[in-house]
């Protein structure tokens, strides 16, 4: 069995990257999504084991203390991991594993996944990443201004990613992603069994 692909997607709140993701997991059952652990609590609708592992910080602390996790990061006040436990689980099922991560996430993930597809999934304008925040109806005033500032910190580090989607059109930006994740899994350097048993079959 080929082992999956690993895929980093990172995006500023508001941009829209957690609906993609579950588009591109819709339309393919072979992705899979790497669902982190945190410590913020549940906002409405989000399911335990789907969105995230919520846990409280002593028990994240343990798992940082064990070194279980690939990559964590404080976000906005939390705590947020990604589990080795989580990514071997699925990789070495076949699946390719999709993670949603900040780009300190992405970096954490690079540094220890250097084959990983990365991929940054920028806003048409910070505009109308601001009305995204508001409409959403989830986050005070306050919360907002230190996102709207949290985006530019995070935009500015588009470039360390290997691909760029702009998400101005969300069927475009799902169909990109596709795209990108289809191109990936036919690289040669995935395939060196099937390469040697063509050299090496007799003619």
């Amino acid at each position: 069995m080929t082992k999956g692909i690993l895929a980093i997607l990172s995006a500023p709140s508001g941009v829209g990257k957690t609906t993609i993701i579950q588009r591109v997991m819709a339309d393919d059952p072979n992705c899979a999504f790497a669902v982190s652990h945190t410590t913020r609590t549940p906002r409405k609708g989000e399911v335990e084991g789907r969105d995230y592992y919520f846990v409280d910080d002593q028990a994240f602390q343990h798992l940082v203390a064990a070194d279980a996790f690939a990559e964590w990061a404080h976000v906005h006040g939390h705590r947020y991991g990604t589990s080795m436990a989580e990514i071997e689980r699925l990789a070495g099922a076949g699946h390719d594993v999709i993670f949603e991560v900040d780009f300190q996430g992405g970096r954490a993930l690079m540094r220890r996944f250097p084959e990983a597809v990365t991929v940054f999934i920028v806003p048409p304008s910070l505009g109308e990443v601001h009305r995204r925040l508001v409409g959403r109806g989830t986050d005070d005033d306050a919360t907002i201004a230190r996102r709207m500032h949290q985006a530019r910190i995070e935009i500015a580090t588009a470039g360390e990613y290997r691909y760029l989607v702009v998400n101005d059109d969300l069927d475009r930006a799902v169909t990109d992603v596709q795209a990108i994740l289809r191109a990936e899994r036919l690289r040669s350097i995935r395939f060196p069994e099937r390469i040697r048993g063509l050299v090496a079959e007799p003619t």
